[in-house]
């Protein structure tokens, strides 16, 4: 079973230019909130090209970051 922190963040892109800038930033905060677990990694969720969401999940191992898209 795939336990989810309550540690995540939305990310809502209006300038397809700044994608790569907010998805860091979002990122960089959610890696100080793994720091204190060091039990959970970091998945992006891609919702559609201007919507994506960031969480700690268990199901990432600690120290990585990893991206999967909704259909």
């Amino acid at each position: 079973m795939d336990k989810r922190s309550d540690a995540h963040l939305e990310v809502v892109v209006a300038e397809p230019g700044r994608l790569q800038e907010l998805l860091d930033e979002a990122e960089a905060v959610l890696r100080q909130a793994a720091m204190y677990q060091r039990s959970c990694g970091i998945l992006v969720t891609r919702h559609n090209p201007g919507r994506y969401t960031l969480a700690l999940s268990d199901a990432v191992p600690f120290g990585e970051t990893r991206e999967q898209i909704l259909a």
